[in-house]
């Protein structure tokens, strides 16, 4: 059997899971949205996952059509019934179908929910021990009055203006500066620095997505006394590091070999970042809410 996709209450296969055309998901990006990892039959960071999105969800007023704990069930009865014991689940919900006007009150149907689960491959397996090219993107990062980055919402346009950059570059990622010229995050991945001892991130008020892995990181960090602190950081900083790498679900911690043509450290994986590297994979196959 192909892949089944949860939409709205019912398990379809892949080629059946459709939406409206009206659904404002589709026609303005109105909803929220959540990417989650499995490893070794267990979900990983699951709770951690559903309140980002609920928080998500609240900030632009939209409703779930169901309570966290029955929203998990879903997710977890979605992996189970695709049989994956290492998977990338996707959650996505939208406002839900309504007009073609910008107004959400005329959106008089319930909200859309699909669960997918799949896997995913973000790098290629080279790049973990060789290191990422990364640039800087001309596109800053959208101002949090304008567009909380922190709500990892279904508007992608910012982050994939950046990624077209990258593109056009031949680099594997790059990072996006708030209107300051702080580094604020990658187009997908949250970013740390090692210089002089510490190991650094900005703060979520550069306008940056609080990763999940990003916290699991600092937890890991304290663990292992790297003096983990958030603080705001400029491209020098960057160009200027002994180590640097960047977190995310997809692609969990990836190092950085080059920034902008200039090598990071000896334009290697440092050794903080293969300790943090091997801790996190010790983490994920040992935590996890289990599929059943």
């Amino acid at each position: 059997m192909g892949l089944l996709v949860y939409v709205n209450g019912d398990f379809v296969p892949r080629s059946e899971a459709k939406i409206s055309v009206f659904d404002r998901g589709y026609l303005y990006g109105d909803g929220v949205f959540e990417g989650i990892r499995g490893y070794n039959g267990r979900i990983f960071r699951l709770d951690q996952h559903l309140e980002r999105l609920y928080r998500g969800a609240r900030a632009i007023s939209l409703e779930v059509p169901m309570t966290p704990e029955e929203l998990r069930d879903v997710v977890l009865e979605t992996v189970r019934r695709n049989n994956l014991h290492d998977c990338y689940v996707r959650v996505i919900l939208s406002r839900g179908e309504g007009d073609l006007g910008l107004n959400p009150l005329n959106c008089h149907f319930p909200a859309t929910l699909v669960v997918i689960a799949s896997t995913i491959a973000l790098y290629p397996r080279e790049v973990y021990e060789q290191g990422l090219n990364v640039i800087t993107c001309v596109t800053r990062r959208n101002m949090p009055t304008a567009l909380n980055p922190q709500i990892k919402s279904l508007n992608y346009l910012n982050n994939i203006l950046g990624r077209i950059e990258v593109n056009g570059a031949g680099a594997h990622e790059g990072l996006m500066l708030n209107h300051l010229g702080y580094v604020a995050e990658a187009t997908g991945d949250n970013v740390f620095v090692w210089r002089d001892q510490r190991l650094l991130t900005p703060p979520t008020h550069a306008g940056l997505l609080e990763g999940i892995t990003r916290q699991v990181v600092l937890e890991m960090a304290e663990e292992m006394e790297l003096s983990p602190r958030e603080e705001m950081l400029t491209l020098y900083q960057v160009y200027s590091a002994d180590e640097c790498f960047l977190t995310g679900t997809a692609a969990e911690i990836a190092p950085v070999s080059r920034v902008d043509g200039r090598m990071i450290g000896d334009g290697k994986p440092g050794p903080i970042t293969k300790r943090l590297m091997a801790r996190f994979k010790e983490v994920t196959v040992a935590e996890g809410v289990p599929v059943g």
